[in-house]
């Protein structure tokens, strides 16, 4: 007895899934690719910084395409990213908006942008604290740790001061983070003629150039 009949579908059905079926799969040389990529950087890499490594490959896909063919994969990216709330309200000195959202520098050391970003790596919380120049979207200095202690920011900064020149005149911003707020950061700004500058209590976009960087 035809096995078409006995399940009862239609033989159009039948022959388009087996045509379906013997075709060779046209991304198996891009999921082998995503595969070696993905797991020469431990998982760490998702679907968009994949996509653009696929391109040394010879490989040139829409993001969205490979999103699916790792979710088709069971690849997923082990690191998680939100933005760090480090408000805890007015701990010290609040600086004016000096920067004013005018992200455009003319020369390095003239406008520098600093946050704290939260990510999670295999499970594993850990913090960011990059200082990036406005000039050229170069990341200055940074600092990784496991808590969001001053140190992550104190350390940074001490780092990113050894960039500068003499006459260099600095405005460095931040949100009103509580880091931002303390004393012996503000002294340090202070001590290196750098302008300190925050960004309105609650307006992310005062300081989104450096949040998207991170």
């Amino acid at each position: 007895m035809d096995l078409v009949e006995v399940a009862d579908i239609p033989r159009s059905t039948y022959y388009y899934w087996e045509k379906r079926l013997d075709q060779a799969d046209k991304y198996e040389a891009v999921k082998e690719a995503i595969k070696i990529i993905y797991h020469e950087h431990k998982g760490r890499y998702g679907y968009r910084r994949i996509a653009k490594e696929l391109q040394k490959y010879g490989f040139i896909h829409d993001p969205k395409t490979i999103n699916r063919l790792m979710n088709e994969m069971g690849l997923k990216c082990e690191v998680r990213i939100k933005k760090y709330r480090s408000y805890k309200g007015n701990l010290g000195k609040i600086a004016p908006n000096v920067l004013q959202r005018n992200f455009k520098a003319e020369k390095m050391n003239q406008k520098w942008v600093t946050d704290v970003t939260e990510f999670h790596l295999f499970g594993e919380k850990r913090y960011l604290s990059p200082v990036l120049d406005l000039c050229n979207g170069e990341i200055i200095a940074y600092k990784v740790m496991n808590r969001p202690v001053y140190q992550l920011v104190g350390d940074m900064l001490d780092e990113a001061v050894q960039r500068l020149q003499p006459g260099d005149e600095v405005i460095l911003h931040s949100d009103q983070g509580w880091h931002y707020q303390m004393k012996k950061y503000q002294q340090t700004l202070q001590a290196h003629q750098i302008t300190q500058s925050m960004s309105r209590k609650g307006n992310c976009l005062d300081n989104a150039v450096i949040s998207l960087a991170s």
